[in-house]
């Protein structure tokens, strides 16, 4: 993930959320859009 660019993982993020990928994928997409400080650019849904 950390070769990622932000906006692909940011795209990465929704898309995942919009096939319902597992939640598990979604947490590690949340938790690297958190180590990157982007949380201002997404709603993570708890």
């Amino acid at each position: 993930m950390k070769k990622l660019s932000d906006e692909l993982l940011i795209e990465s993020y929704y898309k995942a959320r919009e096939l319902s990928l597992s939640p598990e994928f979604i947490n590690l997409i949340e938790s690297e859009i958190k180590r990157r400080s982007l949380t201002h650019k997404i709603k993570i849904s708890s």
